[in-house]
């Protein structure tokens, strides 16, 4: 654990001519991809957001001298709790003063890049824990994973097929085929097929070499014959390097997710500085708060790949 505050005889290298130069925290940072997952909503100052659903009505029956009456079903609720995230930083004022490398004074800009890595780490949480019912920002009423084999219906409708939206294959050519196919047989509420279109594939570093080949070839991959590739220009490719599983992988509808994920910075991230009297202390903080939640499970296919 690194010593707290920051102090003369800790840094004893920031007061020391010698040396030619010190390095502060400079190595390049991932990629901000919250925006390419997430549809941002503003909290309109409120400490939680809560997204419900309706069913859909059923198919119309033959007029016999009188209308049949039909009506839609409560779902589930979706309810988003934004957390509240802080670290600071404190310098002793002799070292600030004396550090001959100007290390101190770039330190609280690390702060930032702490902040934006934290970020990005709770955002990928979506694709980590779509296995398992993660609490941590948002409950659903369902009380599912993200990706399951066992989503309910509150309409009494079969859920015999096409409430699956789990696979455990790794990623192949077939595999993403027969996620497609199983998006293509996602049903409603009321167990009726939906208009489902996965563009998307989502995936860590480790399997780009899969994702590319299946994806960008021409032909049908590790065939002798010259058969067209269904899979050509048809997906976009995400990789994620805060995917943590090297094996798991996603197929997405980008405009279902769009309208079924939503992120909220209830505080976006602000900073602040003051000095003790006493102590002649720097200290430099940094607060936000946010959260994100999925209202609906339609969007995704998962591959928990054993």
């Amino acid at each position: 654990m690194p010593n707290v505050p920051h102090t003369s005889g800790a840094f004893g290298d920031l007061l020391d001519i010698r040396f030619q130069e010190i390095f502060e925290d400079n190595l390049p940072q991932l990629n901000d991809m919250l925006p390419e997952l997430y549809s941002f909503v503003p909290t309109n100052g409120r400490d939680t957001m809560t997204w419900s659903e309706t069913g859909a009505y059923g198919d119309w029956g033959f007029f016999d001298g009188s209308v049949d009456y039909d009506a839609v079903s409560q779902g589930y609720d979706s309810t988003l709790t934004p957390k509240e995230l802080a670290s600071g930083m404190q310098v002793e004022r002799k070292l600030f003063d004396d550090d001959q490398y100007h290390i101190m004074d770039q330190r609280p800009a690390g702060l930032a890049t702490a902040y934006t890595r934290t970020r990005q780490k709770h955002g990928a949480r979506i694709l980590n824990n779509m296995f398992s019912v993660d609490t941590l920002f948002y409950n659903n009423s369902e009380g599912v994973a993200l990706c399951s084999d066992s989503h309910t219906t509150t309409s009494g409708a079969s859920t015999a097929n096409g409430f699956d939206n789990v696979i455990t294959s790794a990623f192949t050519a077939t595999s993403l085929s027969t996620a497609r196919n199983q998006m293509w047989d996602f049903r409603n509420d009321r167990a009726d097929i939906i208009d489902i279109n996965p563009d998307e594939i989502w995936f860590p570093d480790e399997i780009f070499d899969k994702v590319f080949e299946v994806v960008e070839s021409m032909g049908k991959v590790d065939t002798a014959e010259n058969n067209r590739n269904v899979h050509h220009g048809a997906y976009t490719m995400k990789q994620w390097r805060r995917m943590t599983d090297a094996n798991n992988w996603a197929l997405v509808d980008s405009t279902m997710r769009k309208r079924m994920l939503f992120w909220t910075d209830r505080i976006p991230v602000e900073f602040a500085f003051a000095e003790d009297l006493d102590t002649i202390i720097a200290k430099w903080r940094g607060y936000a708060r946010y959260g994100m939640c999925p209202v609906n499970w339609r969007w995704i296919n998962g591959a928990n790949v054993s």
